[in-house]
């Protein structure tokens, strides 16, 4: 059973357990005027990572992690000037790509992540990136948002809602679910709009949230495109997690 089909039945069964509940179908109707905004605004869904080459696009979402993607890109502008295919990544030191890459988080395990996971491309999968979310996932550092992530972006395969920081705080902002971890949120999400659309999901929070609608709370908020669909939002501050 491939990861769309077994994320669609999740979300069949979490909609056959609570679709009659009038909370559910309160949401549901939110949740669709919602996507229907967000895919007038992003109609494109598209990462704001820089990067040319598939692999190139997995370095950067794992630099990404609890880092901007404005200091991602500032550091990959100059490293995918020297490593630009798999092998590139797969022979490189790891200290010395750590040192490349130091003025990200956490950058000494991202390097040896990154470099260990190109020799498993490499050496395993062909030297491409694999399309399957399974596989994506044996490459260090890559969970489950991670390979569906990757996924959207280089494959147009949409397994399911990458839900992180915006998309969760979005969530609870316009009460589309009462859970609070970004693992729970996930199938709540996918009952709630239907398959077709999730591939705006994640994109559109994230570019509404950096440009938009920050996380800190502001006056200007009722003018929003989205807190003019509900505007309860303006009352609901959730810390970010």
């Amino acid at each position: 059973m491939s990861d769309s089909t077994k994320n669609q039945r999740v979300a069949d069964q979490y909609r056959a357990e609570k679709g009659h509940t009038k909370k559910f179908q309160e949401r549901e109707a939110r949740a669709l005027q919602i996507v229907k905004e967000l895919k007038k605004m992003y109609p494109e869904p598209k990462s704001e990572l820089y990067y040319n080459t598939s692999f190139q696009y997995v370095c950067a979402v794992a630099m990404s992690a609890q880092c901007t993607d404005d200091r991602v890109n500032l550091v990959n502008r100059e490293l995918f000037k020297t490593y630009r295919t798999v092998n590139d990544f797969a022979d490189a030191d790891p200290a010395i790509l750590a040192q490349e890459i130091s003025s990200i988080t956490y950058y000494n395990n991202k390097a040896k992540h990154i470099v260990k996971s190109a020799q498993i491309v490499r050496d395993e999968f062909g030297g491409r990136v694999p399309k399957n979310r399974k596989d994506l996932m044996t490459l260090p550092g890559v969970a489950s948002k991670t390979a569906n992530v990757v996924t959207g972006e280089l494959f147009d395969i949409w397994n399911g809602i990458a839900v992180d920081t915006h998309v969760r705080r979005f969530a609870l902002r316009f009460d589309l679910t009462d859970k609070k971890t970004l693992d729970t949120i996930e199938p709540e999400l996918m009952a709630l709009i239907p398959k077709a659309d999730w591939k705006y999901v994640n994109n559109g929070f994230v570019l509404y949230g950096r440009h938009i609608c920050k996380a800190r709370p502001h006056e200007d908020c009722i003018d929003h495109p989205l807190t003019k669909i509900w505007p309860q939002a303006l009352d609901r501050w959730p810390k970010s997690k």
